[in-house]
């Protein structure tokens, strides 16, 4: 969540794969709107009564509890039933539960169909513009810019104190940039599967 950013839409990411929630989430963020990842259906069913969101962002096949139950209980609620839910899922909506867009859905996308930037437009055609949306384009996540180090002290100011040896400490792996459909294809089996075995 952005906590900084009190006035800006708020959409719940219902994802179980981390990697794909956390680039939704950086993607949207720095558009300007407000995130809460669930990476379960009863995360998921608390988030969106307790923020009342602009958007839910749904994955079907999620532990605990499958999408089109948690649609099903939004739309059955006075909580739920008015929230816009657009389902992103690896099933084809041929093969996803009946029922989905008698249920009230704003659209349905195949995360594997998906391109970095759909995500941008998916939710700007349902909730235009964030409150607080800076004006320019949003670098892709491998552009995210990072802060520049501080310039270095003089030597004659730097305290001198034991380093650790190079042995001493375990090397930190590199941290790759992932994009939507590395994450789907790395995180997710292909094809359909049963809608009552969580993915």
């Amino acid at each position: 969540m952005n906590p900084s950013n009190t006035t800006a839409k708020k959409i719940i990411i219902v994802e179980d794969n981390t990697a794909l929630a956390e680039i939704y989430k950086t993607r949207l963020e720095l558009l300007g709107y407000t995130c809460f990842l669930a990476y379960n259906g009863i995360t998921a069913l608390y988030f969106i009564q307790q923020e009342i969101p602009d958007l839910v962002l749904l994955d079907l096949m999620v532990p605990d509890i499958a999408g089109d139950q948690i649609l099903a209980r939004m739309r059955g609620s006075t909580w739920g039933k008015d929230i816009p839910v657009f389902i992103i899922s690896n099933l084809n909506e041929e093969d996803a539960p009946k029922g989905l867009r008698d249920l009230g859905i704003s659209g349905y996308a195949v995360k594997m169909n998906l391109k970095d930037d759909d995500i941008d437009r998916i939710v700007g055609d349902i909730l235009g513009s964030p409150a607080t949306a800076a004006a320019g384009p949003v670098p892709a996540i491998a552009e995210v810019p990072v802060a520049p180090a501080p310039e270095p002290a003089p030597a004659s100011v730097v305290p001198t104190m034991q380093m650790p040896t190079s042995s001493s400490v375990p090397p930190v792996p590199p941290s790759p940039v992932v994009s939507v459909s590395e994450a789907v294809e790395a995180a997710e089996p292909s094809g359909p599967s049963s809608p009552s075995q969580p993915a």
